[in-house]
């Protein structure tokens, strides 16, 4: 007696979806739990309503999560990690607000989205932004060392997001509380 098996065609996909819109937790083992929470216990502080406590970590190993840190930032911009090749600072840009057009010669630039909605123009002049992309939660943007950029909150709530600057751009334990500061600081 023979049987003839059933084959799908290739590719066979078992009722996987194809957006998953929220976040997962992720959660692994740690062999030394208690010394990893007490370790890091310093990052949540009283003073800030049980958040994270926002400052400049400097040069040693760092863990935060980046997601919760940038949605509870209410500066222009902060450091919150100045390495010697890379920089992470948290921006809260207000509605209708925008960055600024500016360029950084020697670096290049990682941004993403954490919150809210704008849209962010990029070109090789001032006068040539062609390119041109609405942002949203969970947008990344890439710009490339030497290119005009500009970032605008067009939604009705801050923008909230986090920039990687790499080598590092602004001072160790800068804080911006508005923009109009980090136009005074020349940054």
């Amino acid at each position: 007696m023979f049987y003839t098996l059933y084959a799908p065609p290739y590719p066979y996909y078992v009722n996987v979806p194809m957006y998953r819109y929220e976040r997962q937790p992720v959660y692994w083992p740690v062999p030394h739990e208690t010394e990893h929470v007490n370790r890091f216990a310093s990052l949540h502080s009283s003073n800030h309503e049980g958040g994270i406590l926002l400052k400049d970590y400097g040069k040693e190993p760092f863990v935060i999560n980046i997601n919760e840190a940038t949605k509870q930032n209410n500066t222009y911009r902060s450091a919150l990690w100045t390495g010697t090749h890379l920089q992470v600072t948290l921006m809260s840009l207000n509605v209708g607000e925008d960055i600024g057009l500016e360029i950084h010669p020697n670096v290049d630039q990682f941004l993403r989205i954490e919150q809210g909605q704008g849209i962010v123009r990029m070109g090789k002049s001032k006068e040539n932004l062609n390119f041109v992309s609405n942002i949203y939660d969970d947008s990344a943007i890439i710009v490339p060392a030497g290119t005009w950029h500009n970032v605008t909150n067009t939604g009705n709530i801050p923008l909230k997001l986090y920039s990687i600057y790499a080598p590092p751009n602004h001072p160790f334990g800068t804080v911006h509380k508005t923009k109009k500061d980090a136009m005074t600081a020349g940054d």
